[in-house]
């Protein structure tokens, strides 16, 4: 990637398959990169919460992401997250970022607290990365309680004050809202701005002038045909194709964990388990799923 690119588009989570027993399926992880980049996403983000990070050790975070750019092979932009417990903490994970070959960094403010952090500290936190990763660098918005919710003026002195930091991943409540304050207050600093949320707001993301979406990876190819017809301004597809994604927008939310169940059934990991617990799943909700996923099949274009 060029330095001075703008990441833009459909900047899609692998998630982080795991075998029976629980250990990493390194091999399953290869299969879920190639299928990201197969679907046509424009980036890969990872390990973010999508992808169950707070679950993976940091030897298991620097082998992962090793793999990642490794598997990727340069197609497209890769961008690693480095969210720690502490400024020392994403220091080591953004110097490991810089080293495998990533394309920029991305981070939560210091992470797994019940209470804000103060700006201040969140900004050392920022600075720290920056200098460490040396690579653009993300500011992740969301909610407690792993998040610290940010106000947009503080995220917008972050952009202006600290070099490198010039990407804004908008999750708060209501994000759409937040992203228009962002946009319109931007000076120039902020190269792009990105929602998340899985997609559920993108229409509205998209009209507010958001530059892409980090969604979970499990219909990477439907998420991309939505983009593709945001910008080919085509309202009345764009808003059939996010019809068709409704229902499965609404079953993620009372069953976290969706995401590797769909990879599982679309041909691509061998095993959905979860650590800490699996997704509960009975006979009705998983024939429901499956109804959703033939209804999408038309939009889906891996493995056609």
């Amino acid at each position: 990637m060029s330095p001075s690119a703008a990441l833009r588009g459909i900047y899609t989570i692998p998630s982080t398959p795991f075998q029976p027993d629980g250990q990493i399926d390194g091999a399953g992880f290869r299969r879920i990169v190639d299928f990201c980049v197969e679907c046509g996403a424009h980036g890969l983000v990872y390990p973010v919460n999508a992808s169950e990070w707070i679950h993976l050790t940091d030897q298991e975070r620097f082998e992962l992401t090793e793999i990642l750019v490794e598997q990727n092979a340069g197609r497209i932009p890769v961008v690693v997250s480095v969210t720690s417990n502490t400024r020392e903490g994403a220091e080591k994970f953004a110097e490991h970022a810089r080293a495998i070959g990533a394309d920029a960094v991305i981070a939560l403010p210091p992470a797994l607290r019940m209470k804000n952090h103060p700006d201040e500290v969140v900004f050392d936190y920022y600075r720290g990365i920056a200098a460490a990763a040396q690579l653009p660098v993300f500011i992740q918005n969301w909610v407690g309680p792993i998040g610290t919710p940010m106000s947009s003026e503080f995220l917008l002195r972050m952009c202006r004050e600290i070099e490198q930091v010039s990407y804004i991943k908008e999750e708060t409540i209501p994000s759409t809202a937040r992203l228009t304050e962002v946009v319109q207050g931007n000076d120039g600093s902020v190269k792009g701005f990105f929602g998340g949320s899985g997609g559920r707001f993108f229409i509205e993301e998209h009209q507010r002038g958001s530059d892409g979406n980090m969604p979970g990876c499990h219909v990477t190819d439907v998420v991309v045909a939505l983009w593709d017809a945001l910008e080919a301004k085509d309202e009345s597809r764009a808003l059939q194709i996010y019809k068709e994604l409704a229902p499965l927008f609404f079953f993620e939310a009372q069953l976290p964990g969706c995401y590797k169940e769909v990879l599982k059934r679309r041909g691509v990991i061998d095993c959905a388990k979860k650590r800490n617990g699996d997704m509960p799943l009975d006979e009705i909700a998983s024939r429901y799923l499956d109804k959703i996923l033939r209804d999408l099949a038309p939009l889906m274009t891996w493995g056609r």
